[in-house]
C-alpha cells in the first residue's frame, strides 16, 4: 500500500529518517507553497519599484534632476516642480513626531516590561496595541476637532501646521516603538537583571544603567521603524498640516509633506506634473529602502555583540 511505502528522507541533523509517501508529498507541497508566498512578496516589491521608476524616470529629462531635487518652489500653475520644501516639510514633521512620540513610547515599554503589575499590564498593553488599529482618518478627525483649536490658541494661527501634525503622528508611532522596545527589553538575558539587583541596585538604577544600555540597538531599531511609519503617513497629515508646499516658518504655520502633496495632486495631475508626483514616489521608496537597510545593519551589529 502507498501509505505504508517508506521513502528515505535526509534529516537536518544528518541522520536518516523514514517517512511515508503521503507525508513526503505533504511536506513537499507545504515547502513549495511557502516558497511561492515568498516569491510573490519579493515580486510585489520588485514590480512596484519597477513601475514607479518607469513612470517617474522622465523627471530626469523634464524638469531635470537638479531642478526637481534642488528646486525651492512646487507649483503646478507656474510649472515649477522643486520638491525641496516638501522634503524639508516631511523631515520637520517626522522629527517633531519622534521628539514627542519616542520618549512616550519608550517610557510605556519600560513601564510594561519592568514596573507594571500583571493586572496593570493586562490593561495597558491592549490599549497601546489598539492605537495601532485605529484608522488614520480617525486620528485626522481627532487632530482636526480637538488638537487644532488648542494649537490655534497657543500659536495664534488657524492651528493647521507642523505642531498639530507632529502631535498626531507622535501618538500614531507609539504602538510601533513601544511594542518593539518592550521586545528588546524582554530579550535582555535575565542574568544581567538579576546580577544588578543582587549588587544592591534599585529598580531605576537597573533600568537606567543596565537594561536600557543593553537593549540600546533594539530601541534604535524600534525608533527607526517608527520614523518610517511617520514618513509614510498620509491621511492624518493631509487633514491637519495645512498642505502649503513651503519651507518651515513656525510651529503654527501650514506645511506640506511628500505624501500629502501626492495625494492632493494625483487626482488632477497630468503631463510633467504627474511625472513629478511619480518622481516623489521614487524618493519615498528610496527613503523606505534606506531605513530598512539601516535596521538590518543594526540588527546584524546586535547579533555580533550577543
Amino acid at each position: 500500500m502507498a501509505e505504508q511505502e517508506q521513502m528515505p528522507q535526509p534529516a537536518r541533523s544528518g541522520t536518516l529518517k523514514m517517512m511515508s509517501r503521503a507525508t513526503y508529498i505533504r511536506e513537499a507541497l507545504l515547502k513549495n507553497t511557502f516558497l511561492v508566498c515568498a516569491i510573490v512578496a519579493v515580486a510585489a516589491v520588485a514590480l512596484i519599484f519597477v513601475f514607479t521608476m518607469w513612470r517617474g524616470w522622465p523627471v530626469v529629462q523634464e524638469p531635470g534632476l537638479a531642478d526637481f531635487l534642488g528646486g525651492t518652489e512646487f507649483s503646478s500653475s507656474l510649472d515649477l516642480y522643486g520638491i525641496l520644501p516638501l522634503v524639508s516639510g516631511t523631515l520637520v514633521i517626522t522629527l517633531g513626531a519622534l521628539l514627542l512620540g519616542a520618549p512616550l513610547a519608550i517610557g510605556t515599554a519600560v513601564f510594561l516590561s519592568e514596573i507594571a503589575s500583571p493586572q496593570m499590564r493586562r490593561i495597558v498593553r491592549p490599549a497601546v496595541e489598539m492605537l495601532a488599529g485605529v484608522p488614520s482618518v480617525v486620528y485626522g478627525f481627532f487632530g482636526l476637532v480637538i488638537v487644532r483649536p488648542i494649537v490655534a490658541e497657543m500659536t495664534g494661527g488657524m492651528g493647521f501646521g507642523t505642531l498639530t501634525a507632529s502631535l498626531i503622528l507622535a501618538v500614531m508611532i507609539v504602538p510601533t516603538i513601544a511594542t518593539l522596545t518592550e521586545d528588546a527589553l524582554g530579550s535582555v538575558p535575565p542574568g544581567i537583571r538579576e546580577a544588578s539587583y543582587a549588587m544592591g541596585a534599585t529598580t531605576w538604577q537597573t533600568i537606567h544603567k543596565v537594561l536600557l544600555p543593553a537593549a540600546r540597538i533594539g530601541i534604535i531599531d524600534a525608533t527607526i521603524l517608527g520614523m518610517g511609519r511617520a514618513i509614510g503617513e498620509t491621511m492624518a497629515v493631509v487633514m491637519v498640516a495645512g498642505n502649503a508646499p513651503q519651507f518651515f516658518k513656525g510651529l503654527g504655520e501650514p506645511i506640506a509633506t511628500i505624501t500629502s502633496q501626492i495625494v492632493i495632486d494625483m487626482s488632477y495631475a497630468s503631463g510633467t506634473h504627474r511625472t513629478a508626483l511619480f518622481g516623489m514616489a521614487i524618493i519615498l521608496f528610496l527613503i523606505s529602502m534606506g531605513l530598512v537597510a539601516l535596521v538590518r545593519a543594526l540588527s546584524r551589529l546586535n547579533e555580533k555583540r550577543a
